[in-house]
């Protein structure tokens, strides 16, 4: 890759688009972070990441709601990003529950205004991030991209859905090439406070019960950071072409009939138990779980499981990081910065 390329990173103080942005300036990209450091959990957590992507002069951040759809368009203008990843959004199935229309603002909106600036900047290649929770009620495992998804489970499938429709419609329409990538139940240092392996580890220091939902009947797919980055990172250069372009097509391809357009999985190719993951996390503290075990939550499924021959074809990249590696490291890292 050629030096000093430009890209804009929506949602650079998240927890993927902060190890998205540290990847990318590594590789000596200029990134353009936007994020509205909204309050859906611990704001400092976000400051504190963009805090540190700060130190680089390759980082230049911007910091308001996407909603503003004039601001947005101004400032890409001025930089000129040639790519776009788009990772801003509201994320978690529980939630969704409880406060759907906070889901339709900040994914399907925004998602559209994404959208609607990739068309008059004229990017080279849009990815966007979707989630393997757009399954939904699909008893065909592993999952596979060109899956029918028309029975989701949560309104927060609900909108990514939406937003996976509404990209292929923009794609087909202006040709603009797109990429959505599902990713399956991310983990790893400076993990969101809502998920999981942050839950349960601040739990079990804490002599703290957790909630072990379904019974302990759970399966997922967990993905390492730094296997997620890198799968969409191979994948920027891996550009939909237009039909009227020569087109070489894998197995089970998602390349769009009609559009420059294709849905991957990134994942790690693994359904694994729920009281393995937690045994994992008592490995790495050194001590027990106090479990309570309740019925799975609406919303919920019961397991995950994503194919990625699709991501091997386009770009080479097999997610290898186990299990038990990526715990202790969230964990050293855990007791580094809150203790």
């Amino acid at each position: 890759m050629k030096k000093n390329r430009t890209i804009l990173i929506t949602g650079s103080a998240g927890f993927i688009g902060f190890h998205m942005t540290r990847y990318l300036m590594a590789k000596n990209w200029k990134v353009l972070g936007i994020d509205g450091i909204t309050k859906n959990y611990d704001v400092n957590l976000k400051q504190a990441r963009h805090a540190l992507l700060s130190k680089n002069k390759l980082f230049t951040k911007y910091e308001f709601l996407l909603e503003n759809k004039e601001k947005l368009l101004n400032i890409c203008l001025k930089f000129k990003p040639e790519i776009i990843i788009h990772l801003a959004a509201q994320a978690g199935v529980r939630y969704s529950i409880e406060n759907p229309e906070i889901y339709l603002r900040s994914n399907v909106n925004v998602t559209f205004n994404i959208l609607e600036l990739a068309k008059k900047i004229k990017v080279k290649h849009l990815l966007f991030a979707s989630t393997s929770s757009v399954y939904g009620y699909n008893q065909k495992l592993p999952f596979v991209e060109n899956s029918n998804c028309n029975r989701p489970l949560s309104f927060y499938a609900s909108t990514k859905i939406a937003s996976e429709s509404m990209s292929h419609a923009y794609s087909y329409s202006y040709g603009i090439p797109i990429s959505v990538f599902r990713f399956f139940t991310v983990y790893g240092p400076w993990g969101r406070p809502d998920m999981a392996l942050h839950r349960f580890t601040e739990s079990i220091l804490n002599d703290k019960m957790i909630n072990v939902y379904n019974h302990g009947k759970m399966k997922r797919d967990f993905t390492y950071i730094d296997d997620l980055v890198k799968g969409a990172y191979f994948l920027i250069d891996t550009i939909p072409k237009k039909p009227s372009q020569k087109r070489k097509t894998f197995n089970n391809d998602s390349l769009s009939e009609v559009a420059p357009w294709r849905v991957v999985n990134i994942g790690n190719a693994e359904s694994i138990k729920l009281l393995d993951f937690v045994t994992e996390i008592e490995n790495a503290l050194g001590k027990k779980a106090k479990k309570n075990f309740v019925k799975m939550q609406i919303g919920d499924v019961s397991e995950t499981w994503s194919n990625i021959e699709l991501l091997e074809s386009l770009t080479g990249f097999t997610p290898k990081t186990k299990l038990s590696d990526g715990i202790k490291t969230f964990v050293n890292w855990y007791k580094n910065y809150y203790q």
